[in-house]
């Protein structure tokens, strides 16, 4: 692997052969072993919550084990455990909409069993407004990868514009969670209807329900109107079918807002 490493994580590699993982919409570079998985990312508040939220989880619900982990010339450097089973975006999945939401009601249902009682990472919405705020006023919004009525002529005229808004609309967290905070069918795996862990946790912690709930309802409609595969589109889901199988009614203010604010990030 032609880029530095820290002696120890390069020692545990040295000659192993790998592929490098370009799933996803994150800026980590994530180089995939046969039973391990390196992950290299700036080091930051979400690098820091995904450690601790990784060490908090261990025995409770399936995630990747710390192999080795090192902080060096502002990147981190995470040498984890690799999951079995397949992302929840695979074909497998996508073209069997009601197993893949029988894998999504049991990933919930894993998530909301975590107790939330000593939980030492807090992702509430006064949290995440002010890590939205420090995005925006520091340039750090990509609005290119936006919805495409977010900003412009039909929607905020810019990020600025959209924090104000988030700030003087916010609704009330009265159904906290331990949430994911990254919800999207890359980040589960599973098995069958078997999950087998989930990753990416930087954005963890206590929120609420429907903050997991919104950017999973957007991700199922990304992935079957074929946004991150050349356009493909797949037959027989309606985003509705995820509250048939979660057996609730959709929130579709909170909906909307947890999709507006996750922009920010």
């Amino acid at each position: 692997m032609d880029i530095w490493l820290p002696e120890n994580i390069r020692a545990a590699i040295d000659g192993k052969p790998f592929e490098v993982d370009n799933v996803g919409m994150s800026d980590s570079s994530v180089y995939m072993f046969d039973d391990m998985v390196l992950k290299i990312q700036d080091h930051s508040r979400e690098t820091e919550n995904e450690y601790a939220v990784l060490h908090c989880l261990a025995q409770t619900i399936p995630t990747p084990r710390i192999l080795l982990y090192e902080i060096a010339n502002g990147k981190v450097y995470c040498l984890m455990s690799r999951l079995e089973g397949r992302m929840a975006c695979d074909e497998i999945y996508l073209n069997d909409p009601e197993l893949l939401l029988e894998v999504i009601a049991g990933a919930f249902k894993l998530l909301w069993s975590v107790d939330i009682e000593d939980c030492p990472c807090i992702q509430t919405l006064d949290v995440k407004l002010e890590m939205a705020r420090y995005n925006v006023e520091n340039g750090l919004v990509d609005t290119e990868n936006a919805e495409p009525d977010t900003f412009g002529e039909n929607g905020f005229k810019s990020p600025h514009h959209l924090l104000e808004w988030l700030e003087k609309n916010r609704p009330d967290e009265d159904d906290p969670v331990f949430s994911h905070g990254d919800m999207c069918l890359p980040n589960i795996f599973a098995d069958g209807s078997k999950i087998t862990g989930f990753i990416d946790f930087g954005r963890a912690g206590i929120a609420d329900r429907w903050q997991d709930i919104a950017l999973c309802y957007r991700s199922l409609i990304h992935n079957f109107e074929g946004r991150y595969n050349g356009g493909h589109q797949y037959k027989g889901f309606s985003p509705d079918m995820l509250f048939e199988k979660l057996g609730i009614e959709p929130d579709r203010e909170k909906l909307r807002y947890y999709i507006l604010l996750d922009e920010l990030f």
